[in-house]
C-alpha cells in the first residue's frame, strides 16, 4: 500500500506520485524525535542555568542570614563576691571572675570553682577597680593605692586524647599609684613596646599617670625607668571611667556629667588636655562604660540614659585629630554597665542594669541581636575569643553562657550597597579593600565600586564600538561593492576569534604606553580623519563624469582607505603640536592643574579601544545580517519614489531592521558587561568611583577572577563574590529581557512594511 501525492507535470496533465509507506513513516519518526531531541536540549540548557543560579544562590544566601545565640546554660557559682569583670578561655570551657576577694577561675559547665581567689585580701586591701580585660594582660586597682598586674593563660593538652584546659595566673610586682594609700576608683593599663603604661583615679578629678620604660642591653641585666605625672582634670562632675588605647598614646576619661576627656599622653612628663566633648545621648547623663574595638582605633560610649555610641580620632582642617561620633546603636532601656570587644572583628556586647545583652557591630552601626537573661543585673559581660560565644555575670556570680552563630557580622545592605564610614577615614565613603597589611585592618567590601566599574568599562567600550560597527554595517550592506564585500565581512567575522586574553595582554603592555604618549592626538582623530574624508567627497563630486564613470558603483572605498591612516598620522602630529602651544607642554600636568584630572597609563580609553575591538566583530555582523535582510523591494520602492540611496538607508532599510540592530547593541553589552581579561589586564583593577576617562577601574567580573582563588572557602569574602556573579548574573539577564521586550515592540511596529 502506498501513499499517492498529486503533481502538476510539465506541459501535461496532473499525475500521482507514489511514496513508499515505509519511508514517511521513518521520515515522521525522525521528525517526532528530531523535535523531542531540541526540546530536550532547549530544557537541558535551561535547567543548567537554573542550577548554576541555584548553586550561586546558596553560597550567597548565608549572607543574609540573621546571627543566632543559643542558650547553653545558666551555672551558679559558690564564689560570694559581686564579679567586677568575667573572661573564658577560647574552648568556653574555664570562666575566670575578677572580685573584691580576688580572681577565680570556674567551670562553665557546672560552675564549680577550679582554684581559690588569687590576690585575696592582698595584705589586707581589697580589689576595687579593674582594667579593660581581653587585650592581653591587665591590672587590678587595691584600695591601698597600689596596682597589680597580672595576665591568665590558659594552657590546654590533651592527656589520653581528652582535652584539658589548665588556667594559670601570671602575677607581677605591685606598682604603688599613691604613696598616701588612696584607693584606686578606676584603672587602665597597657603594655606598650616601651613598658607598661598606668593611668590610676584616686580622686575624683585626678588622675596618676605612670609610665616604665623598659631598657633591654645586649650584656646585662634589663633596667627600668619609671615616670610619674600627677594630673588634675578640669571637668564637671567626677570622672566615672579612664581607658588609653594600646599605644598609649592618648587617655580617654568619662566624666559623670557625660563628658569625654582626651588627654595627649605622648609626652609622658608633659600629658595635654586636647578637647573635651559632650557623648550623653541624654542631657546630664553619665558615662557608665566605655572601651576599644579591636586596633583600639573605634571607641565606645555607654551612658547612664542606656545610649551606644562610637567615636573616632577624625583628622579634620585646620585641626590634626579631633574626636568625632561615627555611630549611634540601639540604646538600652537601662543604664549601660558592661562592655566586651571582640577579638576578631569590630562587634562588640554591652549589657544593662535589667540583665539585656546586646550584640553590636562597629563598623555598620547595626545592633545585631539583644538577649535577655533571666531579669538579673548584668555587672560584667565577656566575648569569647573566637567570636563564638558569650559569658555574662550578675550580682550573685551567676554565669549565663550563650553559644553564638554569626559568621558575617560585617555584612548588611548598607556595607554591600552604601557609603560607610570606615576607621582612619574623614568621612563615609564607598570602598572595597577585601585585604590589608595591619593586624587591626577590617574589610571593606562595597560592591558599588565594581558595579560603578563594570557600567565604566561598559560604558566606554560601546562609545566606542557602536558608532563604528553600525555605520560599517551599513555601508558594507547597502554602498559596498559585493565582490568587496564577500572579502570585508569575513576578516570582520574572523576578528571575534581573537581570545581576549590577547587583546587584554596587547592593551596592556604595548597599547597603554603608546596611547599614553599621544592622548591629544587620538582626540583629534575622529575630528580630522572626518573632515579629510567629507574634503575628499566634495572632491569626488566636481570630478567629470567621465573619470568616476571608470569605477563600478561601491568602489570608491578604495579612494577613502588611504585617507584613514592619513588622517591618524596628521592627527597625532596636530595632538603634539597643540600639546605644546595650549598644554604647556605636558598634557598629564595641564589635566591635573586645569581640570583636575589625573592621568593612569592603564585607564578607561585604553580599555574602550581594547574591548571595543573585541565588541565591534559581534554588533556588525548581527547588523550587517540585519540590513542586508531587508526585502529589495522596499529598497527598490523608495528609489523609485526619488529617494536617494542615503535617505532610503536610513529611513527605509534601518528602520526596518531597527529590532535586529537593537538586539545587536544589547548583545554587544552583554559580552561588554560580562568582559574578564581585558578589563582585568588594562586597567589598574583600582575600584574608585571616578567617571575620567582617564583613570582606571575595577569591574566586577575582573574582580572575580582576580580574588575568588586567594579567598577562603565559605568565609565572607568568598561569599560576597558570589554575590558579585550574582548580581552580574542578575545585570546580564535583565539588559536581555529588555532587549527581546524592545525588539518585539519594534518588530511589531515596523512589521507591516514587510
Amino acid at each position: 500500500m502506498a501513499d499517492a501525492v498529486k503533481t502538476m507535470g510539465v506541459g501535461g496533465p496532473a499525475r500521482k506520485l507514489t511514496l513508499p509507506k515505509a519511508r514517511v513513516s521513518r521520515r515522521l519518526v525522525v521528525d517526532r524525535l528530531a523535535r523531542r531531541l531540541v526540546a530536550l536540549g532547549g530544557v537541558a540548557i535551561i535547567a543548567s542555568i537554573l542550577a548554576i543560579l541555584f548553586v550561586i544562590a546558596a553560597e550567597v544566601y548565608p549572607l543574609v542570614k540573621k546571627p543566632t545565640a543559643t542558650l547553653v546554660g545558666v551555672v551558679s557559682t559558690t564564689t560570694a563576691a559581686v564579679p567586677m569583670a568575667v573572661g573564658v578561655d577560647e574552648y568556653r570551657e574555664v570562666a575566670y571572675l575578677v572580685a573584691n576577694d580576688g580572681i577565680t577561675f570556674v567551670s562553665l559547665e557546672d560552675g564549680s570553682v577550679l582554684s581559690s581567689p588569687v590576690l585575696m585580701k592582698e595584705n589586707g586591701a581589697t580589689i576595687i577597680s579593674v582594667s579593660a580585660l581581653g587585650r592581653g594582660p591587665f591590672a587590678v586597682g587595691l584600695s591601698d593605692g597600689r596596682v597589680i598586674p597580672a595576665e591568665v593563660i590558659f594552657n590546654v593538652s590533651y592527656p589520653q586524647g581528652k582535652r584539658q584546659v589548665e588556667p594559670d595566673l601570671v602575677v607581677e610586682a605591685p606598682i604603688v599609684v599613691d604613696p598616701d594609700g588612696r584607693p584606686v576608683r578606676q584603672l587602665a593599663y597597657v603594655v606598650t613596646p616601651s613598658g607598661p603604661f598606668t593611668a590610676a583615679v584616686v580622686g575624683p578629678r585626678d588622675v596618676v599617670l605612670i609610665a616604665i620604660q623598659e631598657r633591654r642591653a645586649l650584656i646585662g641585666p634589663t633596667t627600668k625607668e619609671e615616670t610619674r605625672q600627677d594630673l588634675s582634670l578640669p571637668i564637671q562632675g567626677d570622672i566615672s571611667q579612664v581607658l588609653t588605647d594600646g599605644r598609649g598614646q592618648d587617655l580617654f576619661a568619662g566624666t559623670s556629667a557625660g563628658e569625654l576627656v582626651r588627654v595627649d599622653v605622648r609626652d609622658r612628663n608633659n600629658p595635654q588636655v586636647v578637647e573635651t566633648v559632650v557623648t550623653a545621648s541624654r542631657t546630664g547623663a553619665g558615662i557608665t562604660k566605655m572601651g576599644f574595638l579591636i586596633g583600639d582605633r573605634t571607641l565606645i560610649v555607654g551612658d547612664a540614659a542606656g545610649g551606644v555610641s562610637s567615636w573616632q580620632l577624625v583628622r579634620t582642617e585646620g585641626v590634626e585629630f579631633r574626636l568625632t561620633k561615627v555611630n549611634d546603636f540601639t540604646s538600652h532601656e537601662w543604664p549601660v554597665e558592661a562592655f566586651a570587644p571582640s577579638r576578631r572583628d569590630k562587634g562588640f556586647l554591652t549589657a544593662d542594669a535589667s540583665g539585656t545583652v546586646q550584640l553590636h557591630f562597629g563598623t555598620t552601626g547595626e545592633t545585631l541581636l539583644s538577649l535577655a537573661t533571666e531579669g538579673e543585673d548584668i555587672r560584667s559581660v565577656s566575648f569569647a575569643p573566637k567570636a563564638d560565644g558569650i559569658v555574662a555575670a550578675g550580682p550573685d556570680a551567676r554565669l549565663s553562657h550563650w553559644r553564638l552563630d554569626n559568621p558575617h557580622p560585617e555584612i548588611t545592605w548598607r556595607s554591600l550597597f552604601g557609603k560607610v564610614w570606615y576607621e582612619g577615614y574623614t568621612q563615609p565613603e564607598f570602598v572595597w579593600q577585601s585585604t590589608g597589611g595591619t593586624d587591626d585592618f577590617e574589610a571593606k567590601l562595597s560592591l558599588t565600586p565594581l558595579i560603578f566599574g563594570t557600567i565604566k568599562g561598559t560604558f566606554y567600550a560601546l562609545l566606542f564600538a557602536i558608532p563604528l560597527a553600525l555605520l560599517g554595517a551599513l555601508y558594507t550592506s547597502q554602498f559596498m561593492h559585493p565582490t568587496l564585500k564577500a572579502i570585508v565581512k569575513p576578516v570582520v567575522e574572523v576578528m571575534a576569534a581573537l581570545p581576549s586574553v590577547v587583546l587584554g595582554f596587547l592593551a596592556g603592555l604595548w597599547l597603554a604606553p603608546r596611547v599614553e604618549k599621544v592622548v591629544p592626538g587620538i582626540f583629534l582623530m575622529p575630528i580630522v580623519i572626518s573632515a579629510l574624508v567629507l574634503v575628499a567627497v566634495m572632491v569626488w563630486r566636481i570630478l567629470p563624469r567621465g573619470i568616476r564613470a571608470g569605477f563600478r558603483p561601491g568602489s570608491e572605498i578604495f579612494l577613502l582607505l588611504p585617507l584613514v591612516p592619513v588622517g591618524g598620522w596628521l592627527a597625532l602630529q596636530l595632538g603634539g603640536v597643540l600639546e605644546v602651544a595650549m598644554m604647556g607642554g605636558d598634557y598629564r600636568i595641564w589635566l591635573l592643574s586645569a581640570l583636575g584630572l589625573t592621568f593612569d597609563q592603564r585607564n578607561s580609553l585604553v580599555v574602550g579601544i581594547a574591548m571595543g575591538f573585541a565588541v565591534i566583530p559581534i554588533i556588525f555582523t548581527i547588523a550587517e545580517d540585519a540590513l542586508s535582510g531587508v526585502p529589495q523591494t522596499l529598497t527598490a520602492g523608495s528609489l523609485a519614489l526619488g529617494a536617494t540611496r542615503w535617505q532610503t538607508a536610513l529611513r527605509v532599510v534601518m528602520p526596518t531592521a531597527s529590532p535586529a540592530i537593537f538586539s545587536a547593541v544589547m548583545i554587544g553589552l552583554g559580552r561588554a558587561v560580562g568582559e574578564t581579561m581585558i578589563v582585568l589586564m588594562a586597567t589598574g583593577n583600582t575600584p574608585v568611583m571616578d567617571w575620567n576617562i582617564f583613570s582606571g577601574f575595577r569591574a566586577m567580573s575582573a574582580n572575580i577572577a582576580v580574588e575568588l582563588p586567594e579567598a577562603p572557602h565559605g568565609g565572607t569574602l568568598y561569599r560576597v563574590l558570589f554575590l558579585a556573579a550574582l548580581l552580574l548574573f542578575l545585570m546580564t539577564s535583565i539588559v536581555n529581557t529588555a532587549a527581546e521586550v524592545v525588539r518585539l515592540r519594534l518588530r511589531k511596529r515596523y512589521q507591516a512594511l514587510l
